[in-house]
């Protein structure tokens, strides 16, 4: 386990790196950069713009602009932001709850209900609802997050009255249920296609648990059905999904980006759009970085959960 641990360690951190370079590399291409926004003001001279270059850093060549960055990261700086002067990690911290409530809320809508349709759909294959469960899977992973919202916000926001358009609670109501309220359609779109790739993977999963000979042989001994798929089907179905959850949490942190802004939800998705529109560099390049330190981290986890309730996986 230890020599495991360490190994994949030192990839993450090997990858973090590389992430980190070619992040930096490609926010430094970009035409205009953070100057864009000054040269926009008229009373703006060439003196005033070279003296603004250099409070910023942005007069060196890019790699020690680079070298320097990533020292003070490791120490624990992670920068100033060019929008307020506020620092990085302040700006990102005041946004990272958000993002974890509504991951966390579709994470569950998605397991919940994407294993029980997987589930399903397997043990009545070939019926009515293992191909409806098919051709929505198929809608859901086909249409884009951004169209489900607007038709949500458009039927149950401005049709029906039932939900709020968006926005995280109401202002002067900080009550839970306020909370909840708001939740619950972004949760849901951003849980929709998620839903779709585990129900997807979960019926897969369970067919082939279904096919194992010890299952034939507690169908043998007169097992009840329902004793059979509770107790050695699904158990063994939901082992692979252990590593999917992992793999999905990069997908989760994309869908968030786009749901967040269709519905004004003041999370790390709408923050990385706005500081990216504003050139704000060090936001943006700190946002990366959480959310490679966040997947890795994830997947890491995934694996070793999966060894450790499955004795057939060995960490060496």
């Amino acid at each position: 386990m230890a020599a495991f641990l360490l190994g994949r360690l030192m990839q993450s951190l090997v990858l973090l790196v590389i992430v980190s370079i070619i992040g930096f590399t490609v926010l430094n291409m970009i035409p205009g950069g953070p100057l864009a926004q000054y040269a926009l003001d008229p009373g703006m001279t060439q003196e005033d713009m070279a003296r603004i270059k250099e409070q910023l850093g942005l007069n060196r060549p890019v790699w020690t602009q680079y070298i320097d960055w990533a020292g003070r990261l490791l120490l624990g700086d992670w920068g100033t932001s060019f929008r307020d002067g506020s620092p990085v990690l302040s700006v990102i911290s005041r946004h990272v709850p958000a993002t974890l409530l509504l991951m966390g809320s579709s994470t569950v809508i998605a397991v919940a209900v994407g294993t029980w349709v997987g589930i399903r759909g397997a043990t009545h294959r070939y019926s009515a609802f293992d191909y409806m469960a098919t051709v929505g899977a198929m809608i859901a992973l086909s249409i884009p997050t951004f169209w489900f919202g607007l038709i949500g916000i458009y039927v149950f926001s401005l049709k029906l009255g039932w939900l709020p358009a968006g926005n995280m609670y109401t202002i002067g109501d900080g009550s839970v249920l306020n909370y909840l309220h708001h939740l619950i359609m972004p949760s849901v779109v951003l849980a929709l296609v998620h839903i779709a790739i585990w129900s997807r993977f979960m019926r897969t999963a369970t067919l082939d648990a279904i096919s194992q000979e010890f299952v034939k042989t507690a169908r043998a001994k007169g097992v009840s059905e329902r004793r059979v798929i509770m107790k050695h089907v699904v158990g063994n179905a939901l082992l692979p999904m252990i590593t999917l959850a992992g793999v999905q949490l990069p997908s989760l942190l994309t869908g968030a980006l786009v749901t967040e802004t269709v519905f004004t939800w003041p999370g790390m998705g709408r923050l990385f759009l706005d500081s990216l529109g504003y050139s704000d560099y060090p936001v943006v390049m700190g946002l990366l970085m959480f959310s490679a330190v966040l997947t890795i981290a994830a997947n890491l986890v995934a694996d070793i959960v999966v060894a450790l309730v499955d004795p057939r996986i060995r960490l060496t």
